[in-house]
């Protein structure tokens, strides 16, 4: 299980900084979000400024953006960072994707996500390769590359070594609440990015089977595709009451029902969905229970806590990045400690 960090909301002045202190701290991944900036620029800084931590997006909202922007970010920074970036894509709700980015809601968003997969990969086959580009689809006909808009094959990766697959050195993982995206990803992906709202419970029951039936679509096995969990953890009132607020945001999204539904809670859901359309955020956490919080949140000590994040996600996860973004210096011995002993 390798633990990971979340970059925390920052100017790009502030990345270098940063990802310097997560690399000498000794986590796996520096993860960035599409949040309050855009979610590729700070890995160009992350890779000049690191020679041995992964980086990628958790996430990059795919329907906000072609299938050929995607391909050639993703391809310039895998080549800047010799192997070590992972396209990580999500596909937002609904409303986001029509009223924040102005963009089109497919009809089927699984089927949408597929074909973008598909697109991205086939723009990497014609560029390393050689193939022919030639994809015709529902949502993308894409059948145009000239040697002038033709970027040059990505090396052999120093950590991969000769012959890697273009698969294997730009890795593509995508994020999901529902089965749809959990299948997809098995079926197609290198990677799965668990949503925040999750519970041992859902991903045992609900998403790990989901993730098993695509890969056997696909002939593959379990260690084939990496499952990145971000958990809340509180070990502090603080936490507790911070981890509450998101739970109940989250847990107010009508497409995030099922996780509610599963644990019997879908009437406190949709008294969340009611409060959130007024705008009545203040009347949400109390919504959520102890029993609620203890499904979504793990409560504990700092001393406990690596224990008690194996035993939670053990046979869950691969990699696990706490929802509390990393900031240099606050607490640095303690994030040493805890990535020495999820890392070893």
């Amino acid at each position: 299980m390798k633990l990971d960090a979340a970059l925390p909301p920052v100017q790009l002045k502030d990345i270098p900084s940063i990802a310097k202190a997560a690399e000498e701290i000794g986590f796996a991944a520096l993860w960035t979000q599409e949040t309050q900036h855009d979610p590729f620029l700070p890995c160009t800084l992350i890779a000049e400024h690191t020679s041995k931590m992964d980086m990628g997006t958790a996430i990059a909202v795919s329907f906000a953006r072609s299938p050929a922007n995607l391909a050639y970010t993703a391809w310039d920074l895998a080549a800047q960072s010799e192997g070590r970036f992972i396209l990580g894509l999500g596909t937002q709700v609904k409303a986001h994707i029509e009223r924040r980015f102005g963009m089109p809601w497919p009809e089927s968003v699984t089927g949408k996500l597929r074909e973008q997969i598909q697109v991205i990969r086939a723009f990497w086959d014609a560029w390393q390769n050689g193939t022919k580009l030639n994809f015709r689809g529902e949502y993308y006909k894409i059948t145009l590359m000239s040697p002038f808009f033709q970027p040059p094959p990505l090396p052999p990766s120093p950590t991969l070594g000769e012959g890697t697959g273009v698969r294997e050195f730009i890795p593509i993982y995508i994020a999901g609440v529902n089965t749809g995206l959990a299948r997809l990803a098995g079926e197609l992906c290198e990677g799965f990015h668990a949503h925040p709202f999750n519970s041992p419970r859902y991903m045992n029951e609900i998403i790990l089977p989901a993730i098993e039936d695509g890969l056997q679509k696909s002939g593959r096995k379990r260690n084939d595709i990496t499952v990145s969990m971000t958990p809340f953890v509180a070990t502090t009132p603080e936490e507790e009451g911070f981890a509450r607020m998101q739970v109940a945001f989250y847990a107010s999204t009508p497409s995030y029902k099922p996780v509610m539904d599963l644990h019997g809670w879908g009437g406190t859901a949709e008294k969340l969905s009611g409060f959130a359309s007024k705008g009545e955020w203040h009347e949400m956490p109390m919504l959520i229970t102890d029993e609620m919080l203890s499904e979504f949140c793990l409560m504990t000590t700092q001393e406990n806590l690596a224990d008690d994040l194996k035993k939670r996600y053990d046979g869950i996860a691969d990699r696990l990045t706490l929802y509390t973004p990393f900031v240099p210096g606050e607490k640095d011995a303690w994030w040493r400690g805890l990535s020495q002993a999820l890392n070893s």
